[in-house]
């Protein structure tokens, strides 16, 4: 079973940056709502680049 705070993460995740519902993003796979995590974090590392190597407050989804 997939754990419940992680779940709770994702959801909340992309809720906040696409403003999905929760249905909307509860009817999708895992597999599907973890790449939808990784590309939203993709998005946010590339808008706020500086060139430097300091840690990334949207690296939370990194592919693990």
């Amino acid at each position: 079973m997939y754990p419940e705070d992680r779940l709770y993460e994702e959801t909340g995740f992309i809720a906040y940056y696409f403003h999905w519902t929760h249905d909307e993003i509860m009817n999708m796979e895992h597999k599907e709502r973890r790449r939808w995590c990784e590309e939203i974090s993709r998005i946010n590392r590339k808008m706020n680049d500086d060139g430097s190597e300091k840690n990334n407050p949207f690296d939370v989804f990194k592919k693990r």
